[in-house]
């Protein structure tokens, strides 16, 4: 008597087997996206992809006690070198070159006397820092070392060069991630110091 062979099906795959297949495809579709929105909102609505949100913006700004940069004849970056003043809060180093690109802006911006400007030096050394306000000019009122980057933890900084727009009261206006230009000059900083102030920046 002969066996009948036994004949096997195979089971379909569930739906979680083709979801799980997909799902790198998925992840790239969702990271291509974002990144298509973010150059659409740049190229076509002006928007600044630099102006990274801050969750410290409308909060009080983290207090400060930066000792001097030694030979820079300026105050050492503490509290009371803000307190009361709408103060433009720079994080530079000497190696930054954005930040010698931005330069000569906050140069200019010095000259207006309503803003008071300020600098944390970060993860720099003093006789660069030095060499570098020498070179360039100095737009500061006082400056505060960084050396282990504490202080720029506390900030919330991305990268540098890196400002913060601070009220006379202490509250954090606007942050700007990278170097000042023209728009982000009229669209974002001005705009914040005219609030402030009550009156346009000139």
């Amino acid at each position: 008597m002969s066996e009948t062979p036994e004949i096997t099906t195979a089971k379909p795959r569930g739906r979680g087997s083709f979801v799980l297949a997909l799902l790198p495809l998925i992840v790239f579709g969702g990271i291509a996206a974002t990144a298509a929105k973010m150059l659409y909102d740049q190229d076509f609505h002006g928007k600044d992809i630099a102006e990274i949100p801050s969750a410290l913006i409308g909060t009080k700004a983290p207090a400060l006690n930066l000792p001097p940069l030694d030979g820079a004849n300026l105050p050492a970056l503490t509290d009371a070198a803000v307190k009361g003043k709408l103060t433009l809060v720079n994080v530079f180093a000497s190696w930054c070159i954005p930040c010698r690109d931005e330069h000569p802006v906050l140069k200019e911006l010095a000259k207006d006397g309503r803003l008071n400007i300020v600098a944390i030096n970060y993860k720099d050394k003093n006789e660069n820092a030095l060499r570098f306000l020498g070179e360039l000019g100095n737009p500061y009122h006082a400056i505060g070392i960084d050396p282990n980057g504490k202080a720029a933890i506390d900030w919330g900084v991305y990268g540098i060069p890196e400002s913060y727009l601070v009220a006379p009261d202490g509250t954090i206006l606007y942050k700007r991630v990278g170097p000042f230009d023209d728009i982000s000059l009229k669209e974002g900083l001005f705009p914040a110091m005219e609030k402030a102030l009550g009156k346009p920046a000139s």
